[in-house]
C-alpha cells in the first residue's frame, strides 16, 4: 500500500520561522541566562524578564515543547543540558551571539530574500558592492559582538579539529581571519607543543588578545595584524582559514588559496574548513542554507563543495588534497604544499 500523503512536511518548513523566532527571543531576553542560575516557576521568569502576563505561560511552554526548556512537577522551568551549556552568557562555551546576530541582523535580511534571488543583490544595506566588513569593523561593539558570533558557529569544529589533525608532525600554525580565538585556544588546549595565533584586521586585537588571556595561553598565542587582501599572509607550518573563503567571489577564493600556497613551506599543510556542501548537492541543507545567507549578506560571496575546494587548491599548487567530516554540517579540506 502506498503510503498516504501529507502536507505535514510542507507545513513544518513554510512555518518553521515561527520556532526559530521564538527561540531566538528567549536568548535575546537572556533566559537560559537567568535558569542557569537556578529552576524559577513562572511568576519569577516573568517578573525578572519583564514579560507580559498574557503570553508568558505559552511562551515557556513552547520552549518545553521544542525541548529548549525543561519544566518539572512542581512547575519550575529549568535549561536542557544543551541549553544550559550553550546558550548561559555567563560560561565560555555560550556560543548565543550568532544567534544573538541571527536574530537583530539575519534574520530581518531573510525577510528579503526573494528580492535577493530576483537582484542577486545583497539585502543587507550594502547594495552597492561596499565591503561587507568595513562597517562593521568601524565599531568597537559591533566588531566584538560579530566575533562572539564567529565563536558561534566555530566552536564545534575547532573542538573537533583539535582532535581530528595530526597536529603533533606540526610546530606552528596561523588562523586566518580567527575572529576571538575559538580555533587557536582549542588546539593550544589540546597539544602544549604547538604556538600560533591569528592573522586578521587591526580593530579584532582587543578582542582576540582578551579572548585568549581568559584562556591564560598568551605565552603561545599571538596576534598578527593585518589585511589578506593587500599583505602577505604570514608564514607558518599549518595555516587554517575557517568560514572564511565563502564570504568572497571565485576569483578573491582562489587568490586567498594562492597566498595561502606561497607563505607555506615545503610539506606545510593549509586547512580550509566550512559547512561543506556535499559534492551531491543533497543532503547538507545547512550548508545549502549558508550560502543563500552568502547571497543576502554580500556582493559575491557563496558556499561549495568539499570536490570543489579541491579543485581550488589543486590549480594553486597543492600536490595532496583530501577532505574530513568534522562536526554536524562542517568539514575540512586539507591541502598539502
Amino acid at each position: 500500500m502506498s503510503k498516504e500523503l501529507t502536507p505535514d512536511n510542507i507545513l513544518q518548513f513554510g512555518l518553521g520561522y515561527w520556532g526559530s523566532k521564538t527561540f531566538l527571543s528567549a536568548i535575546e531576553l537572556g533566559l537560559f541566562s537567568e535558569l542557569a542560575k537556578g529552576p524559577l516557576n513562572l511568576d519569577a521568569v516573568r517578573a525578572r524578564l519583564k514579560l507580559h502576563a498574557r503570553s508568558v505561560r505559552d511562551f515557556l511552554d513552547a520552549l518545553v515543547a521544542m525541548r529548549m526548556l525543561e519544566r518539572n512537577a512542581d512547575g519550575k522551568y529549568s535549561n536542557t543540558p544543551e541549553t544550559d551549556l550553550f546558550l548561559d552568557r555567563a560560561k565560555p562555551s555560550y556560543v548565543g551571539g550568532l544567534l544573538e546576530m541571527a536574530n537583530t541582523r539575519l534574520y530581518p535580511n531573510w525577510g528579503r530574500l526573494t528580492e535577493a534571488l530576483r537582484t542577486g543583490q545583497p539585502q543587507n544595506g550594502d547594495e552597492n558592492g561596499v565591503d561587507p566588513f568595513a562597517a562593521l569593523y568601524a565599531d568597537p561593539q559591533k566588531v566584538e559582538n560579530f566575533l562572539s558570533a564567529m565563536t558561534g558557529v566555530s566552536l564545534g569544529a575547532a573542538m573537533a579539529m583539535a582532535q581530528k589533525f595530526p597536529w603533533k608532525n606540526y610546530q606552528t600554525f596561523i588562523d586566518i581571519g580567527a575572529a576571538q580565538g575559538a580555533l587557536p585556544v582549542q588546539v593550544a588546549l589540546a597539544h602544549p607543543h604547538i604556538t600560533g595565533g591569528s592573522f586578521d584586521l587591526d580593530p579584532v586585537r582587543p578582542v582576540f588578545e582578551k579572548y585568549v588571556a581568559k584562556h591564560h595561553l598568551s605565552d603561545r598565542l599571538k596576534f598578527h595584524a593585518g589585511n589578506f587582501f593587500t599583505e602577505s599572509i604570514p608564514g607558518a607550518d599549518v595555516l587554517v582559514m575557517g568560514h572564511i573563503l565563502h564570504d568572497w567571489n571565485l576569483n578573491e577564493k582562489k587568490m586567498l588559496l594562492r597566498k595561502a600556497y606561497e607563505a607555506l613551506p615545503a610539506n606545510g599543510a593549509l586547512i580550509v574548513y566550512e559547512a561543506l556542501i556535499d559534492d551531491d548537492r543533497r543532503e547538507n541543507a545547512f550548508g545549502l542554507l549558508m550560502s543563500l545567507n552568502m547571497l543576502i549578506e554580500t556582493p559575491g560571496g557563496f558556499d561549495y563543495t568539499g570536490a570543489d575546494c579541491q579543485s581550488w587548491m589543486r590549480e594553486a599548487g597543492f600536490r595532496e588534497t583530501r577532505v574530513k567530516h568534522l562536526v554536524g554540517p562542517d568539514s575540512m579540506v586539507i591541502g598539502i604544499k
